[in-house]
């Protein structure tokens, strides 16, 4: 008769690995043996997948998480999330949080949740909500501020002193940021078209979508643009399959980054097309993703590769602001870029504003943007790495010449496109930089906070995406997109201005339809 099974309680950090295990097709059979539980444990960890990581997520220590076993709730759970949803947002604007300012919001949290009872935010309260949470960064006296020239120092050194210790090229080291784009926004003679496009009030905005960049310290890696939207279907998109598209596109109801999404894209995005390229560089297959504080960015033990050979690190909240990559022009030149090609393909296509508006739709900037970052040169962002790999920018960015889109270039298109040729240069930079502070997460006022601590949700942003979504799709068959490129080329023969390769790209796109027509046939 065999014993009985000595009873193993898993740290957080073994649920994670089990649910990571799982995800890649491992069994529940397989597993209880390998950590010594019963399946039904495994079960019940599957079925709590999306609890765990959101608290795993949310926590800041990777050791505590590696010793810690439960996730035990606080007697006041809506004040528990409130504070969280409250202190993500701080820190991921660099703001100092201190014990005092921890407590305070704390109570004005308590009595704006018409919670029953005294509260006392002690120091006794205060390590108890650290110590549930992971957190590491509140102190009983204040921070230093945000932007502290030391702490960017301190952080540059032990950052060199990281890669030297774990043999890092620069090749090996990324960075990736979310930022907001408002891509229907154009400029008028007064400020961007009416009702579509405010500098503040962000949220009143419809034409909004957020977009990640990724690249590596060399700028000789770019990764395809991360872009979340509102709808999974938009009705531009009509029969297009998303993974054809030019970026890589997710949907959130408020086309906002989450952890969800990113945690698919760092699993299903970033970390293939890293070892891809690591690969043909002939390097090892390890790399670092460097990144702010965002609540949008897991933990580190939810953003490592199986191996963990692929992993993130964190910017400390009181730096990131002045040393972040993506934030020194890289983002900025990619924005530039977009709105600069908009004002040239409506120059060329010879429309009014007004008519170029009306036609613009999100398939249509998903390219745009797609090119514009593109354009982006390697040294653009090999020098925004000068703060903390200063050598990088040396190696990599003296055999390039940088052209940034000024706001005299756009002046100069704007010259000759009907109904702007007037818009004053102020009017110009506004228009480039509207979106220059727009994060790529929701932030919420305490309204918001309370009403999500309290299980709330916008029922009408859920609605509204539902609407879109609903759109038939209309399929094309083989036939059909044979006899257009047949028409097309016709079309081309017979204008003397077109020139070899456009005729030879619209052949081969021929041959293939014409090979996926017989495939097609010979299977039925």
């Amino acid at each position: 008769m065999s014993g009985k099974r000595k009873r193993v309680v898993l740290t957080i950090k073994d649920k994670l690995d089990i649910i990571k295990k799982l995800e890649d097709g491992g069994s529940s059979k397989q597993l209880a043996v390998i950590y010594g539980i019963g399946e039904t444990t495994v079960r019940d960890i599957r079925k709590n997948k999306e609890k765990i990581i959101t608290y795993a997520s949310s926590s800041d220590s990777t050791s505590l998480l590696a010793k810690r076993k439960s996730m035990k709730p606080s007697m006041y759970e809506e004040l528990d999330r409130a504070m969280l949803e409250w202190f993500n947002q701080q820190r991921a604007k660099g703001n100092p949080v201190s014990g005092p300012i921890c407590a305070k919001r704390a109570e004005f949290f308590f009595y704006a949740l018409g919670m029953d009872g005294d509260f006392n935010p002690s120091a006794g309260w205060l390590t108890r909500f650290k110590q549930r949470h992971s957190i590491r960064e509140i102190n009983i006296r204040n921070e230093r501020l945000n932007g502290d020239e030391s702490a960017v120092e301190d952080f540059c050194n032990n950052f060199r002193d990281f890669v030297e210790r774990e043999n890092l090229q620069p090749e090996q080291i990324y960075n990736a940021d979310e930022t907001g784009l408002f891509w229907k926004c154009l400029p008028s003679r007064t400020s961007v078209i009416k009702g579509k496009c405010t500098v503040s009030g962000h949220k009143s905005v419809e034409e909004r979508v957020t977009v990640m960049c990724c690249a590596n310290a060399t700028g000789l890696h770019k990764l395809k643009l991360c872009v979340v939207g509102k709808a999974k279907k938009p009705r531009s998109f009509k029969s297009t399959d998303t993974s054809n598209l030019p970026v890589s596109y997710f949907s959130q109801k408020g086309a906002w980054m989450d952890l969800s999404i990113f945690r698919q894209w760092f699993d299903k995005i970033f970390v293939p097309q890293v070892r891809e390229y690591l690969r043909s560089k002939g390097l090892q297959e390890k790399a670092v993703l460097l990144l702010d504080n965002s609540p949008t960015h897991p933990n580190e033990n939810v953003l490592r590769s199986d191996d963990g050979q692929i992993f993130a690190k964190y910017l400390p909240p009181n730096v990131a602001s002045l040393i972040q990559p993506s934030d020194q022009g890289v983002i900025a030149t990619m924005k530039r870029n977009y709105r600069a090609g908009l004002l040239q393909n409506n120059l060329e296509e010879g429309n009014d504003l007004k008519s170029f508006w009306k036609k613009l739709t999100l398939l249509d900037a998903l390219y745009e943007i797609a090119m514009a970052w593109n354009l982006v040169k390697p040294v653009t962002i090999s020098r925004a790495w000068k703060k903390i790999l200063p050598t990088v920018e040396e190696k990599e960015g003296s055999d390039f010449d940088e052209e940034d889109i000024s706001v005299a270039t756009v002046a100069t298109i704007l010259q000759h496109t009907k109904g702007l040729e007037n818009v004053t240069t102020e009017t110009i930079e506004k228009w480039l930089e509207v979106d220059s502070t727009e994060p790529g997460y929701e932030v919420l006022t305490d309204s918001e906070i309370i009403r999500r601590a309290q299980g709330q949700t916008d029922e009408s942003s859920e609605n509204e995406e539902e609407e879109i979504e609903l759109i038939p799709e209309k399929h094309i068959n083989h036939a059909a997109a044979l006899q257009w490129t047949e028409n097309l080329l016709d079309y081309l023969e017979q204008q003397g201005d077109m020139i070899l390769p456009d005729r030879l790209v619209i052949r081969k796109l021929r041959a293939t339809i014409r090979n996926k027509q017989k495939m097609t046939n010979s299977s039925q």
